[in-house]
């Protein structure tokens, strides 16, 4: 006998839907199916994320504008270069370049072993990587990776010490 492709899900908006699982592993069907059940229907979870999107908007801008400001008051203070790259990602570089240092800085140095000294190191090595993408794909490492991330960026991923270019 084989296992049933098409399973009817009682949602949790209340809505029963007949789903085709075909496209899943025989394995994988009855917990997807149980997966889906814990979540509002298709057209209920479209729903509700088309309704109030100005006011979730406007929460993300006013977010994102507050991070932007933690990140460059944290840049100037601690003298961190100005990324490069398309225009586009340079704020997003900024945002990321923050938070991953300070992640970094809570888990070697606060939580950590390290000390100043230590940290004044990384410092250094982080103030060369200029390339804002690198930090952008840095976004999700942990903190205290970052010295070895340092390590492993490439020339690419490092400014160009000619200040008249």
């Amino acid at each position: 006998m084989a296992v049933r492709t098409t399973w009817n899900v009682v949602h949790t908006c209340g809505h029963s839907v007949d789903h085709d699982l075909s496209n899943r592993p025989a394995d994988k069907r009855a917990g997807f199916a149980r997966w889906l059940g814990g979540r509002d229907c298709t057209d209920c979870w479209k729903a509700s994320r088309e309704a109030d999107t100005e006011s979730k908007e406007q929460w993300l801008a006013t977010k994102r504008a507050e991070e932007q400001q933690a990140a460059a008051e944290w840049a100037a203070k601690f003298d961190m270069p100005t990324l490069e790259g398309p225009e586009r990602a340079l704020e997003w570089g900024e945002r990321s370049r923050h938070q991953l240092m300070s992640a970094a800085h809570t888990a070697l140095v606060v939580e950590g072993t390290w000390d100043e000294a230590d940290w004044a190191e990384l410092e250094e090595k982080a103030r060369i990587i200029s390339r804002a993408g690198w930090w952008i794909d840095q976004r999700d490492t942990e903190g205290s990776d970052l010295l070895e991330l340092l390590d492993a960026a490439t020339e690419t991923d490092k400014g160009t010490e000619n200040p008249f270019r």
